[in-house]
């Protein structure tokens, strides 16, 4: 386990300054949507899937829809590779966006105490199977890139661990065609 406890205050505020550094690189627009994989066992220092802690889990949703929130973006929750790493998004952002929907409600040892604290906490919840999102944030190697848009690029942050789990966040970018010719637009994502 852990060198030392984190409490939840020091966990909520490193996913808000994590995800806010995040933002400021990731050019996201009001209605984007931002991923984030979480897993508690290794914010407490064990290992993944195995000794959830699902008061840190709602300490990173607190941190994370705090921001959130404020730039009018949407949250995907990523649940655990027992459900096929399938989503906790807003009914409303699911419906708009045409995702696939499936059956089912993430528990704390089937799906994470992530992904179960945000279908708790979210006004509408329902799970999908797949997104394509503009930005996200891995906590402890919880494996979201396959919810990102093309093409994902890797953003450093200040932030480098949460609690004692390993940070990795990313944001997408359009893709550049044209060979060496062509002239990009810099303020496009």
């Amino acid at each position: 386990m852990a060198e030392r406890e984190f409490t939840e205050k020091e966990v909520k505020d490193a996913v808000a300054l994590a995800l806010t550094e995040l933002l400021e690189q990731a050019k996201t627009e009001r209605g984007d949507l931002v991923v984030i994989g979480c897993s508690s066992s290794e914010i407490a220092g064990g290992v993944i899937g195995k000794s959830s802690v699902p008061e840190y889990a709602q300490a990173v949703y607190e941190g994370a829809v705090s921001v959130l929130e404020a730039r009018g973006l949407f949250l995907a929750a990523q649940c655990c590779e027992h459900l096929n790493r399938s989503l906790i998004v807003e009914r409303a952002y699911a419906d708009a966006h045409g995702l696939c929907r499936v059956n089912v409600v993430p528990q704390v040892h089937a799906g994470g105490s992530f992904a179960a604290c945000a279908y708790a906490r979210m006004n509408s919840p329902c799970a999908v199977t797949h997104v394509r999102a503009q930005a996200g944030l891995d906590i402890g190697d919880t494996l979201i890139g396959m919810h990102l848009a093309p093409v994902a690029v890797p953003v450093r942050l200040s932030v480098r661990k949460v609690g004692c789990a390993h940070l990795v966040a990313a944001r997408s970018r359009l893709p550049f065609v044209g060979g060496e010719r062509a002239h990009y637009d810099d303020a496009l994502r």
